[in-house]
């Protein structure tokens, strides 16, 4: 039997969480200047409350309804894109305005950030899925707006192939610590990505290369901003580029972090899921990331969860506090969870 109208807007309304951290970001630009209080309390108040939502939203573990139409969703899709866009441009205009070391500007440094890192790279992740080639471009223009373009080569042409190997460098291994994660996985993800894309194209220099083309990309989209709002709204930019990005790879850490492939074809257990209700909601359903890999194209409200999978020790959002500021306990935390599962090393251990 069809869903009804009422239906569908039940199961779609709790998505539009996805909507807090980049309309959070969008009234802060709109409202700037703050004085320097004000700035703070954008930032600790929604920090604190997010958090929270993220630890005592419950569990998030029912099967998608079948019959959901997929409009209502890819509209929502729509309007992140276009606040991803407003974001970033009322960011440099800010920049233009005001000092770069304000407590202002450090606040809308870190609001957008958030929303590039948490909002803006998890929809671009969703578009380069779809089939669309058109969507492809949208979600490599959001990839721009960090200055991480090469993810859309890596990701889905490297990652997708060789996630859970060694020759993965988005994969993090076991007992890997965040800091050295991300030292290693940053240049060796780009150079993964030229490389890929250096043979597709038959040369590394020829503009077919889409690592290039970002490169120029972005160069050319800095350029435009410190051509027209000054050097600092340039600085500004990219530093909020490098939070986005450094939040992109706190996800990539943990969504594999110890786990080794042992089959030929990607398996649920090869990556971690996650539970929270919030988390599933607010990231438009990455934590369901064992069915994304084992269905790449299929769209966020359709992923399923799955039980063999490993579960991680929290949601997305609250993870990140515990791997940036006591990446130990994570450690702790996710190795308990894999000799519990008998993945990763305990696999091995279980075999004999």
């Amino acid at each position: 039997m069809p869903l009804t109208s009422l239906q569908v807007l039940r199961i779609w309304a709790p998505h539009t969480a996805a909507l807090i951290a980049p309309l959070l970001a969008l009234g802060f630009l709109l409202g700037a200047p703050h004085a320097a209080w004000v700035a703070a309390l954008w930032l600790v108040i929604p920090g604190a409350a997010l958090q929270l939502a993220d630890r005592k939203s419950g569990r998030k573990s029912d099967p998608p309804h079948p019959d959901v139409p997929a409009w209502p969703f890819d509209a929502l899709l729509v309007a992140l894109v276009a606040i991803q866009f407003a974001n970033v441009t009322l960011l440099a205009r800010l920049f233009a305005a005001q000092s770069l070391w304000s407590v202002d500007s450090v606040a809308a440094l870190l609001l957008v950030g958030a929303s590039s890192g948490y909002s803006g790279i998890v929809v671009a992740h969703e578009l380069i899925h779809r089939a669309n080639p058109l969507l492809h471009q949208v979600g490599r223009a959001i990839l721009v707006t960090v200055l991480y373009e090469h993810f859309y080569t890596e990701h889905l042409r490297g990652h997708h192939v060789r996630v859970a190997t060694p020759d993965d460098p988005a994969t993090a291994r076991f007992g890997e610590s965040f800091n050295h994660f991300y030292f290693r996985t940053v240049p060796a993800q780009f150079v993964s990505a030229w490389r890929i894309e250096a043979e597709r194209a038959g040369r590394a220099w020829s503009l077919r290369n889409r690592v290039l083309q970002g490169l120029i990309a972005e160069a050319a989209l800095l350029a435009v901003v410190g051509v027209t709002c000054g050097g600092a709204a340039m600085v500004g930019f990219a530093l909020q580029a490098v939070f986005a990005s450094r939040a992109l790879e706190v996800v990539n850490y943990f969504e594999h972090w110890g786990l080794t492939r042992a089959e030929r074809r990607v398996r649920p257990v090869d990556s971690w899921d996650c539970d929270s209700r919030f988390t599933y909601y607010a990231l438009t359903g990455l934590t369901r990331h064992s069915d994304h890999h084992a269905s790449a194209t299929r769209p966020y409200q359709a992923l399923r969860p799955h039980a063999d999978a490993p579960l991680l020790p929290r949601g997305y959002i609250a993870l990140f506090p515990l791997v940036m500021a006591r990446n130990e306990k994570f450690r702790e935390l996710a190795t308990a969870e894999l000799r519990r599962r008998k993945l990763g090393p305990f696999a091995e251990a279980a075999s004999q």
